[in-house]
């Protein structure tokens, strides 16, 4: 069966910067389970991975604009520092803060006496990257996760 919308496709991969060693991998856990065509994964791995079926291995470049965007200006935010805790907050460095939308992970841009700069920039915005995908498993969605929108069970999402 090959992958197309509506397919459950369990996967492992393993993400780069194009020309620059892993920074992720899947190989030591569990594969990932998605639900295709429902904005689940990036856009550009999505694309790479139709017409495959399970077995398949293969790597796909993705450019910024197609994996986590590009990069913004002026995603900067002054972040008063209690908000941190005891966390050793060091330039360059990712943290993930609390916000009124949930946990967000945001890199530390300037260390002020009482204020952090932030980053709200994805982390891997602006950044080409490079996935070597191996597809394990491709099935049809049930019919509750194409109502849900994501997949059930083993990899997947539980209620």
């Amino acid at each position: 069966m090959k992958i197309a919308k509506d397919s459950v496709v369990r996967f492992h991969y393993t993400v780069s910067e194009v020309g620059q060693a892993p920074i992720e991998t899947s190989k030591d856990r569990e594969p990932l389970a998605i639900l295709i065509g429902h904005g689940n994964i990036i856009p550009g791995l999505e694309t790479a991975m139709m017409e495959h079926e399970a077995g398949d291995s293969f790597g796909a470049d993705v450019g910024a604009a197609e994996a986590y965007g590009e990069r913004r200006e002026g995603m900067t935010q002054r972040v008063p520092k209690k908000h941190f805790g005891n966390q050793r907050l060091v330039p360059g460095e990712q943290v993930v803060l609390q916000t009124n939308f949930g946990p967000r992970a945001v890199t530390i841009a300037k260390v002020g006496m009482s204020v952090v700069d932030v980053d709200l920039n994805h982390p891997m915005a602006g950044k080409d990257l490079h996935f070597d995908v191996e597809i394990v498993e491709v099935r049809e969605a049930s019919a509750e996760e194409l109502e849900h929108g994501h997949v059930h069970g083993e990899g997947g999402h539980h209620h």
